[in-house]
């Protein structure tokens, strides 16, 4: 019985041995495949977790859709309590009222507005680029003190924003600063965050890209922007939406004290302590706010989604 089974598996190898690869691949892919393909939940078990979702994500979406409708309320549906999530009597009334407490400000909206702009894109592309250029060398280079340089910026992750307020304000009064906006830009810029993700993320480029472009007579600038960056694009997409979400929402009111250099998130503070005559106003301002950071996480979520999945992050 042993030796029939063992002329079985002879004439069986022989037969498998004599197709073309591409056959071997496929066959040998089909059975891992059919290994693999384990179901461990049964239909139930997936409608159940399937409405479990749905009603999460219900949830989660309800500030949004609060934000939404309440920018299309009148006062008498805002301050109804208990609140209610859709509007009766849909009005365009806040935006008007808007668009007269902008044409009365002593500043123009529209400057808030530049002003949140050009820190939110200069603070962004600035940490972006700085930490990039910073991360390859420490992921593919053996540099001394590479491990000591490591452990700083890691523990450097532990301090929130509150604890380093007070050491930002008297470096940039020392360097004359305050009240402009490189007191917003800088501290965005060299922040620590993107250097630790992009350089964990630049560990894993293949060594023999860099090797074979080397040979090639490419720089070592150029291997970065060239070879790099395409590869490691969903580390750096993730972490352009969080410093703009970041630095759209930032105020600066610690660091900037003149009218027309402030954000818009200080015109929005000023329109909510107006009293409650303004809160329709306030309601579509925050809508307008909202808009933008969810236009450039919806244009960029895919990548988000494998940069979670490939690094572990919750």
């Amino acid at each position: 019985m042993a030796k029939k089974e063992k002329d079985y598996n002879a004439i069986k190898a022989r037969r498998i041995d004599s197709r073309p690869f591409s056959e071997i691949g496929a066959y040998t892919v089909l059975l891992r495949s059919k290994k693999k393909k384990r179901v461990n939940r049964s239909k139930a078990g997936d409608i159940t977790l399937f409405v479990f979702l749905a009603i999460a994500g219900s949830f989660s979406m309800l500030p949004l859709l609060l934000t939404f409708f309440n920018a299309f309320k009148p006062l008498n549906e805002l301050f109804l309590y208990p609140p209610r999530l859709w509007v009766a009597n849909p009005t365009l009334v806040n935006f008007i009222d808007l668009a007269n407490a902008l044409g009365n400000s002593l500043v123009p909206f529209s400057r808030y507005f530049f002003n949140t702009i050009l820190v939110t894109f200069a603070g962004t592309l600035g940490h972006i680029i700085i930490a990039s250029m910073c991360a390859y060398p420490l992921a593919k280079y053996k540099i001394p003190g590479g491990s000591l340089i490591m452990g700083i910026i890691v523990y450097s992750l532990m301090f929130p924003g509150s604890v380093t307020a007070i050491p930002h304000y008297l470096i940039f009064n020392v360097l004359g600063m305050i009240d402009t906006q490189w007191s917003l830009i800088l501290p965005s810029i060299a922040s620590s965050l993107g250097l630790f993700l992009m350089r964990q993320f630049m560990t894993q480029v293949p060594t023999d890209y860099i090797e074979s472009a080397k040979l090639d007579g490419a720089g070592d600038m150029k291997i970065l922007w060239k070879i790099v960056m395409p590869i490691v694009k969903p580390a750096w997409l993730t972490l352009l939406i969080l410093l703009f979400q970041s630095l759209w929402a930032a105020s600066g009111a610690q660091y900037i004290y003149r009218e027309d250099l402030k954000m818009v998130s200080y015109a929005i503070t000023q329109i909510a302590t107006a009293g409650p005559a303004r809160q329709g106003t306030l309601a579509a301002v925050s809508l307008i706010m909202i808009l933008v950071p969810i236009s450039v996480f919806v244009i960029t979520q895919s990548q988000v989604m494998e940069t979670m999945a490939h690094s572990g992050m919750k």
